[in-house]
């Protein structure tokens, strides 16, 4: 079963007179531009989420564009990050994992720079909900135990329940069902305690899923059509369907393979009616198992096969797994073994990625660390306690044997002095802080504020993009000083903003020359992909920028961009002024590409051309290998958008 997505949290009421009325009272308090910034944001999330989100994603994405313009215009960074979650949400429901950790990295970062410690811990969630999907079951419990702290600090307790049942979403999938079962009781009690239908529909099918696992069906059962009533109740058609499938699941393994295959069918025709890629090919490849029980093993393979490239394209791996041993089976007992030997391998490559040794030793010692968090800060605080008892103790024995009246007097100036003190400290530290998030990147500024050091790091796959202007010593000969860096000023901040839209991480600039990454210090699976993006954003720009600027007699800049993927080193250089860098030949590559691309086009290396090359969205013109200063001959490839219609549809 999928993780508890309660990113947004809400309770949702049927399809009924009165939901209807509380959807048009949340629709008028966003039109009316009297109310305030904050209320109308949170009226409009309120609409896309209870109204649209889990019955039509696509409808809700679309709304929740005109929700980041409303920030973008106000500048309500809440708005923008509220947007964001929203889109990211859309994107999870429909299966697209890349689109939906972008958009949540987005959102991550307005509230880390707003410190926003219950819209972080969402996030965190949220982030832990793709990963899983992926199949990186380390990462993903270290951002839900991330979110299970800030939510604990700030006692949220439908956060804590979604935490608990995440968390039991891991160990679940690693078929540690006692620990799963006991973070899904647990996560159930809260969510029976606050009374959120939705949540706790998601928390019971799970339930009702380890006991699937662990056999017990009459119970497994009973948990679901408990979770089914609930979802029906609420019009959440995605978990319906789930539901509706799980209940299928029961059947099958109980030998009724007729209710089985309805249940089954029904499942898959809301799947595809509301475009869940996941759970189609969920239903796909459980059809395919009924088919191989009753032993039609050709039809068997059909559905199998369908269902596994589906979860080879979105990336789940444990699913993978499910739909490749399906194909195996079929093929073996079809008696072809060269088939199955293919399919067997593949299997072995993918228990390796999800169960290997190294994966569960994490597991092991992020719950670990965790525990021992918890106990620390709860022995840091009652020792705090006793230290305040004994202080205030003390401050009254010096109070009473000074003088009740001058002890006050002092006690009170003292007071005022502290306060003051801590006042210009705290104002001081805020200064600080910003100073420093406008040089470093946020997790890098907090490991410097919390180590007093940063070490460099390597990552394994990052793109790295440069930009350059063509006539820029020209111009600097026809303009006056003040003139020529207005003008690479303009450049730069449409740079900056488009590399802010796609979550790439600005390097320095040189001169004239732009320098970006993608994948660091977060890393990303997309980096290459949303790296392309924002180099046609910027060559769009430049473009027009010329042009304005031909139709009035002016000088004018053009741009060369090169991008290349690979390794790098990165981390802080300097003492007295930090910068955060990266090292390696990947970087020096990149420059390559961008001193021999061509002006107006982005010029891409072979390995980035090698994790694009099959998307829909790009066209690609070989330019063969072309002699690059220091690095011989390198293949080289121009790239755009393939058609207009991706132009309309990037965010």
């Amino acid at each position: 079963m999928r993780n508890l997505l309660l990113i947004i949290l809400i309770s949702l009421a049927g399809i009924n007179l009165k939901a209807q009325t509380n959807l048009d009272s949340l629709y008028s308090v966003w039109q009316d531009e009297t109310q305030a910034d904050s209320s109308r944001a949170k009226a409009y999330k309120d609409y896309i989420s209870k109204g649209y989100l889990y019955s039509n994603p696509d409808t809700a994405f679309i709304l929740a564009k005109n929700l980041l313009r409303f920030g973008e215009e106000q500048q309500y960074e809440k708005a923008k990050a509220k947007a964001y979650n929203l889109m990211g949400s859309s994107k999870y429901l429909k299966s697209d994992f890349l689109s939906a950790l972008n958009y949540f990295q987005r959102n991550l970062k307005i509230y880390q720079e707003i410190g926003d410690l219950e819209g972080s811990a969402n996030t965190a969630n949220n982030m832990g909900l793709i990963y899983s999907s992926l199949g990186n079951s380390p990462k993903s419990l270290f951002y839900y135990h991330s979110s299970l702290k800030k939510y604990e600090e700030i006692g949220n307790k439908r956060g804590i329940a979604t935490a608990l049942n995440n968390i039991g979403s891991i160990f679940k999938n690693q078929k540690d069902y006692p620990k799963a079962l006991d973070y899904y009781q647990r996560s159930k009690n809260l969510l029976e305690e606050i009374g959120d239908k939705r949540a706790r529909s998601s928390a019971m099918g799970n339930v009702g899923v380890i006991y699937y696992q662990l056999k017990e069906y009459p119970k497994a059962l009973e948990y679901y059509q408990s979770s089914l009533k609930l979802k029906q109740e609420i019009g959440d058609l995605n978990g319906e369907a789930l539901t509706i499938n799980n209940i299928g699941n029961i059947h099958q393994m109980q030998g009724d393979y007729a209710k089985a295959m309805d249940f089954y069918q029904r499942s898959l025709k809301i799947r595809e009616e509301i475009e869940d890629k996941w759970g189609t090919a969920n239903s796909l490849n459980n059809i395919g198992s009924v088919y191989q029980n009753q032993g039609d093993h050709p039809k068997a393979l059909e559905y199998c096969k369908k269902a596994l490239v589906s979860y080879e394209e979105i990336g789940a791996m444990n699913e993978e797994l499910v739909a490749c041993q399906c194909v195996y089976d079929n093929y073996k007992a079809m008696g072809n073994s060269s088939k199955a030997l293919e399919y067997h391998e593949q299997m072995l490559v993918l228990k390796d990625s999800i169960f290997n040794e190294e994966n569960t030793k994490k597991l092991t010692r992020l719950e670990m660390q965790y525990e021992y968090d918890k106990k620390e800060t709860a022995a840091k605080i009652e020792q705090e306690k006793k230290d305040a008892i004994a202080a205030e103790k003390l401050r009254r024995n010096e109070l009473i044997r000074n003088g009740f009246i001058g002890g006050f007097g002092i006690v009170l100036l003292f007071a005022i002095v502290f306060l003051s003190q801590r006042n210009k400290i705290k104002k001081g530290k805020k200064q600080s802080d910003g100073l420093l998030l406008n040089i470093l990147p946020a997790e890098v500024a907090e490991e410097l504020k919390a180590k007093g050091a940063t070490e460099a790091k390597q990552f394994d796959e990052v793109s790295i993009l440069f930009t350059d202007f063509k006539g820029f010593t020209a111009m600097s000969e026809r303009l006056n000083p003040k003139e020529l860096v207005h003008d690479l000023n303009v450049c730069f901040s449409e740079f900056d903003k488009i590399t802010t839209k796609y979550g790439i991480e600005k390097i320095k600039t040189i001169g004239d020359a732009y320098m970006a990454a993608c994948g660091v210090p977060i890393p990303t699976l997309d980096h290459a992909k949303r790296t392309v993006l924002a180099a046609l954003e910027m060559a769009e720009f430049v473009a027009a920028e010329k042009q304005r600027k031909e139709d009035q007699g002016l000088p004018f800049f053009e741009v060369r961009i090169g991008i290349n993927t690979g390794p790098i080193v990165a981390g802080i250089v300097g003492v007295k002024k930090f910068q955060y860098d990266i090292w390696g030949d990947t970087v020096n590559t990149a420059s390559r590409m961008e001193s021999s691309g061509e002006v107006g086009k982005v010029n891409i290396s072979e390995a980035t051309y090698d994790l694009l090359k099959t998307d829909p969205e790009f066209a690609f013109e070989s330019r063969g290998k072309i002699e690059a200063k220091g690095k011989g001959e390198i293949e080289m490839h121009f790239v755009n958008l393939k058609t207009e219609k991706y132009k309309t549809t990037v965010n």
